[in-house]
């Protein structure tokens, strides 16, 4: 038997971006005599300055809810207009319940649907797929997408090869209906098969089959730095061209490219790659803000609008990739400016 009811599409698109960072800024000097380093060789190899660190009695929510509530009165909403909560994060440290479901306690909204996403880096592009769909079809009409990250919790400060990447910090957008296309067509996979060269280590199993055994260590991220160098200089640049042609754009009618914010070397490398022109504003918050996995490119998405205001409601290409190996693009319409309240 064929279900028998009436559907009609809408159009969605992000209507507002809310962004956090914390206050701690963490300069490479900072990080360098425990890896044996140098500020020159890390900007050399990653474009990284500086970036953020939370504090230890900062949590992942503590920093989720204060970007979301930015988000929320940008879009000019309560939490009670949220019907959906997308969370992506890898540094949530509970496996159940979610980490949407406490920010949904902490915003006062406890009916809304909610769930969580684990795609690294490109969780943020999932979830602002999934919300476009959510938002087309009716089944939510407002969906707060949040990528948060405290990734210090989970990096070894004397590991030389990601000490100095990986930083704090949480970025949201809201999702809602729009008159006008406001999301194109998002393009995502995965290069499963080197799915290791981005790691958790070790495992909560082996906390499980030995406890009480302190000599297996803390879990932070290891990572084969050349083969995921190698992977998104080569692999997503004819990605990020596919998700134009999708959107029925070309290099040279895009506005403002927003990639993952990985490496700066990366980000220059896909710009050559995909010839974009220098019209293009292309996003380098990586030097400021480190690497922040899923909540990178909200964070630089914030950055851009603040900087250069005239770029609310141009397109802009968002390229999200890392563990995985998995990836995912899309091309929006950025943010409109937000309305000013009257006093």
């Amino acid at each position: 038997m064929s279900l028998k009811f009436t559907q009609d599409v809408t159009n969605a698109r992000i209507l507002s971006v809310g962004a956090y960072r914390p206050p701690r800024v963490v300069p490479n000097s900072e990080i360098i005599q425990r890896i044996d380093s140098t500020d020159e060789w890390i900007q050399q190899r990653t474009g990284i300055q500086t970036r953020h660190f939370a504090d230890a009695d900062e949590s992942l929510i503590d920093m989720a809810e204060k970007s979301a509530l930015i988000a929320i009165e940008r879009a000019g909403m309560t939490a009670q207009d949220i019907d959906a909560v997308i969370f992506a994060t890898i540094s949530y440290p509970y496996q159940a319940p979610s980490a949407a479901t406490e920010l949904l306690v902490r915003l006062g909204n406890v009916k809304a649907a909610a769930f969580d996403i684990s795609a690294a880096c490109a969780g943020f592009c999932y979830g602002v797929a999934l919300a476009n769909d959510l938002v087309r079809n009716k089944t939510a009409k407002n969906v707060l997408v949040m990528g948060a990250e405290k990734l210090s919790d989970f990096t070894d400060p004397e590991d030389r090869a990601t000490a100095f990447i990986f930083a704090d910090g949480a970025g949201a957008v809201v999702i809602g209906p729009s008159q006008d296309i406001g999301i194109g067509p998002t393009v995502w996979g995965a290069s499963a098969e080197t799915r290791e060269a981005i790691v958790l280590e070790p495992s909560f199993l082996e906390f499980k089959k030995n406890p009480g055994n302190a000599d297996i260590g803390w879990p932070n991220i290891i990572q084969q730095g050349q083969t995921v160098f190698r992977w998104a200089v080569y692999e997503i640049a004819p990605i990020a061209l596919r998700t134009l042609e999708a959107a029925g754009l070309t290099p040279e009618t895009l506005e403002v490219f927003i990639p993952h914010q990985a490496n700066d070397r990366i980000i220059e490398s896909l710009v050559k790659s995909m010839k974009l022109p220098e019209s293009v504003v292309v996003a380098h918050d990586i030097r400021t803000s480190g690497n922040t996995s899923s909540a990178s490119i909200p964070l630089a998405m914030d950055a851009l609008l603040a900087e250069k205001p005239e770029l609310h409601g141009k397109s802009a290409l968002l390229v999200g990739f890392g563990a995985g190996l998995v990836y995912a693009g899309q091309v929006v319409e950025l943010p409109s400016r937000p309305v000013q309240k009257s006093n």
